[in-house]
């Protein structure tokens, strides 16, 4: 075989099914979950001592790791801060 990638990408996939956007999205929030989550064990803070950080309940720091959870950037951002990163947004 003289092709060495066969078929399309999951990309092209995703855009035929008319699911791309929603797909990235989904990625994306799932990344930012799983960095705020590692930085807090980084800083060995527990999600009670983040929300009494953000002065906040428990059950919104679940939704800040949650990436199910729609979150508001005020919020994102105040919880960055508290472990010591920021957020930056970009349009491509």
């Amino acid at each position: 075989m003289s092709k060495r990638h066969v078929g399309s990408s999951v990309d092209d996939f995703l855009k035929e099914e008319g699911i791309f956007e929603e797909a990235q999205a989904q990625a994306v929030k799932e990344v930012v979950a799983w960095q705020l989550a590692e930085a807090m064990k980084k800083k060995k803070i527990s999600k009670s001592r983040m929300a009494a950080l953000l002065k906040t309940s428990r059950t919104q720091v679940d939704r800040l790791l949650n990436a199910r959870d729609d979150i508001t950037l005020s919020s994102l951002q105040r919880a960055a801060a508290i472990v010591g990163r920021r957020v930056t947004i970009e349009l491509v």
